[in-house]
C-alpha cells in the first residue's frame, strides 16, 4: 500500500515540471511544495522530527544516522531545523548545531525527497550582547525566552532603538537561506515558521509582550525583507500554541493575512493528563482544519510531543487516534537529546509502538513520499 502511494504521488509531482528551465523551476518551487503538501494529505499525514540527523539519545554527529531511522528503518518525511544564533554570527545554533552542518543536512534531505521546515528563535535584542556566545546554554537572560522587557518588538520595528541592529540580524538569516540550493543551483523549498507560539507569553514576541499590530508588523518586516531578497521558495507557516480557548477568533487576532500565509498550524504538547491533551488537540485541530479549508491553506500540527515518552504507548494510544480524525499535512515532534527526548529510540520502551504507528497506511515517512 505504501509503495503504491509513493508511485502515485511521484507521478503527480512530475506534472508541469518536465522540460522547464532552471529559472522557471526556481520561480515555482514554493508552488510545487504547496501542491505536494496538498496532494499528500489525500493519503495521510507525514511524520516529522526536529534535529533528526544531528544527534540522538546515544550518539552525536554520526553520518547518516537517525533515531527514527534506527527505530523503524525509514527517515522522517519532514525534518525540522533551527536558526537561533545565526543572528549573532555564531558558528553554531542555540542547540550547538554547526550551521555548516545544517546546510549539508538540509541539502541531503532535499536530495532524498524529504521536506524541510525551519524555525528561528532569535535572542532578545534588548538584553543580549553581540558576541555573547549563548549557544547551547539554556538560561533565559538574553535568549528568545527572556521576557523581562515588554518593549522588545517595539524596539526593533522601524523607528525603534534596535531597528538597525535587527536589520543586521535579518540579513544574517537571509545569508544562511541563500546557502540552501541543490546541486543544480535551484533553491530548496522550505516551510519557514518564525514567531511561533505567539498566543503564549514565553517568547519575547508573545501575546503579553506586544500588541497584535506590533506582532503583525514584526512578521511583515521579516517577510518583506526575505521576499525582497528573492526567497520565493519559502512556504510561510503561522503556528500559535494549542490552548483551551483557541477559537477561530483568537487564532485571527495576530494572523498576518491570507496573502502572507500558506500553511496554518498549531504547536501542541502533552504537559498534563492524556484526557486533557486529547480533548484540546481534537478541538484545536477541528478548528484549524475548518479554518484552512475556508481559506485554501494547508493545515499541520507544527510541533507536538510527550516529553521522554512517559507513556510508551503514546504514539498509538493517544496521538494518532486524534490525528486520524483530521486532514492535516504533517506532525512534527521535537528533538531527541540526552535527558530530554520527544521522538523514538531503539533502546526505549516506546519503540515497538512507534513501529506500529509507522506501519499504518496513513502515516507517511520518507519512502512513502519521495
Amino acid at each position: 500500500m505504501k509503495k503504491l502511494l509513493t508511485i502515485a504521488v511521484g507521478a503527480m509531482m512530475i506534472i508541469g515540471c518536465t522540460g522547464q528551465k532552471k529559472a522557471c523551476v526556481e520561480r515555482t518551487v514554493r508552488d510545487q511544495l504547496i501542491m505536494r503538501l496538498d496532494t499528500l494529505r489525500n493519503y495521510g499525514y507525514m511524520f516529522g522530527h526536529q534535529d533528526d540527523p544531528f544527534y540522538g539519545l546515544t550518539w552525536d554527529y554520526v553520518a547518516d544516522s537517525s533515531d527514527v531511522k534506527n527505530t523503524c528503518g525509514d527517515w522522517p518525511a519532514v525534518m525540522g531545523f533551527e536558526l537561533g544564533g545565526i543572528e549573532m554570527g555564531d558558528k553554531k545554533n542555540l542547540d550547538s548545531v554547526p550551521f555548516t552542518r545544517m546546510t549539508e543536512e538540509i541539502i541531503k534531505h532535499n536530495e532524498r525527497g524529504g521536506i524541510i521546515t525551519i524555525s528561528w528563535h532569535p535572542r532578545n535584542p534588548l538584553t543580549t550582547i553581540e558576541g555573547g556566545g549563548l549557544a547551547g546554554q539554556k538560561f533565559p537572560e538574553g535568549t528568545a525566552w527572556d521576557v523581562s522587557d515588554t518593549t522588545v518588538v517595539k524596539s526593533i520595528l522601524e523607528g525603534g532603538a534596535k531597528h538597525e541592529l535587527f536589520k543586521q540580524w535579518m540579513q544574517r538569516v537571509s545569508d544562511f537561506l541563500a546557502t540552501l540550493k541543490d546541486k543544480d543551483g535551484v533553491k530548496i523549498p522550505v516551510i519557514f515558521r518564525p514567531w511561533h507560539e505567539n498566543t503564549g507569553s514565553w517568547f519575547w514576541w508573545g501575546e503579553k509582550l506586544c500588541t497584535a499590530e506590533q506582532y503583525k508588523a514584526l512578521w511583515n518586516m521579516l517577510q518583506d525583507k526575505l521576499t525582497a531578497d528573492g526567497f520565493d521558495n519559502l512556504v510561510w507557516a503561522y503556528s500559535p500554541g494549542m490552548a483551551p480557548d483557541l477559537t477561530e477568533q483568537k487564532y485571527l487576532e495576530r494572523y498576518p493575512g491570507d496573502d502572507r500565509i500558506q500553511l496554518v498550524g498549531i504547536d501542541g504538547y502533552q504537559w498534563g493528563t492524556k484526557e486533557d491533551f486529547v480533548a484540546q488537540l481534537d478541538a484545536n485541530l477541528a478548528m484549524l482544519v475548518k479554518f484552512a479549508e475556508r481559506r485554501n491553506k494547508i493545515a499541520a500540527l507544527t510541533e507536538c510531543g510527550l516529553k521522554n515518552l512517559t507513556d510508551p504507548t503514546w504514539w498509538t494510544s493517544t496521538l494518532t487516534p486524534v490525528l486520524d480524525k483530521h486532514r492535516i499535512s504533517y506532525f512534527l515532534v521535537w528533538r531527541n537529546y540526552r535527558e530530554e527526548w520527544f521522538g523514538p529510540s531503539p533502546a526505549k520502551p516506546d519503540a515497538p509502538y512507534f513501529v506500529e504507528m509507522y506501519k499504518k497506511n496513513n502515516t507517511l515517512f520518507l519512502e512513502d513520499i519521495k
